[in-house]
């Protein structure tokens, strides 16, 4: 009876630990590749278990100029917050900053549509295309986020790609020459600290009161908390700025604003 008993035991021990590794394992992101322009690129992705057999949103996130997509996954944690959806944190290439890194010794993403073959634009298609093919995306629930340089090239989609998006929440980053191609109302969150050193205040105010006039956002903002404030823009195209007292880092607070934010919007 006591071996009986001690079989049983170890039986049950195991099929728990078969189930916690099959859950732990659909939790756990997978590293997906692509070949562009001779080059391999790489993303960092959670899939839902439900991917092929749901309609699923899509949110890309998009690291900074030095970053890394281990990184921007682990400080975004959107899988938690939003797990029915695909979350894809992308790897840059070495990129001369604007900034920072004149040399191009870092990682990062090309701002513009005219240099470079559009390699960071090709990448982006070739992704949003991969995740149609293979899983059941929900075309009117695909979302850009990045921080930085990563941000810049948020507002590069948002200036070239707009139609494929429901809405936008570019971080600590300016819009720069591309603020004049952003023509295309979109509801959009933008995150600013009030004493970023690198890319400075106004220069992100320049950005982002192009997005409230494209919107036809109200003059007048709504607080919804200490951070953020909510402009109502036209035919659903609205807009949050989050402002925190910081610099050039991404407060962990604003994760699940974005994601609020995010899930309120589908494609028009």
């Amino acid at each position: 009876m006591k071996t009986n008993h001690t079989l049983k035991a170890t039986f049950w021990t195991l099929l728990m630990f078969i189930s916690f590794s099959k859950a732990l394992a659909q939790d756990l992101p997978k590293t997906l590749e692509w070949m562009i322009n001779r080059e391999n690129r790489k993303a960092l992705i959670y899939i839902p278990a439900t991917a092929k057999t749901k309609p699923t949103p899509i949110i890309f996130a998009f690291h900074g100029h030095g970053g890394t997509m281990l990184n921007m996954y682990r400080t975004r944690g959107f899988e938690k917050l939003w797990p029915e959806a695909i979350f894809i944190c992308p790897q840059g290439l070495n990129t001369k900053g604007m900034l920072t890194d004149p040399e191009g010794k870092k990682s990062g993403w090309v701002m513009n549509d005219v240099t470079e073959n559009n390699r960071d634009l090709q990448f982006f298609d070739a992704m949003l295309k991969t995740l149609r093919k293979d899983y059941k995306i929900d075309d009117s629930r695909i979302y850009a986020t990045g921080h930085s340089n990563g941000g810049g090239f948020t507002y590069l989609l948002w200036a070239t790609r707009a139609n494929e998006f429901a809405a936008f929440a570019p971080t600590a980053t300016a819009g720069g020459k591309l603020v004049p191609k952003l023509n295309t109302p979109k509801s959009g969150f933008h995150l600013m600290g009030e004493n970023d050193p690198l890319v400075k205040p106004n220069w992100q105010k320049i950005t982002y009161n192009k997005i409230l006039r494209i919107n036809g956002c109200s003059q007048e903002g709504t607080k919804l908390d200490s951070n953020i404030t909510a402009y109502t823009g036209k035919n659903g195209n609205d807009f949050q700025l989050f402002i925190h007292a910081g610099g050039h880092e991404y407060p962990r607070n604003a994760n699940q604003p974005i994601i609020d934010f995010f899930k309120k919007y589908v494609k028009k």
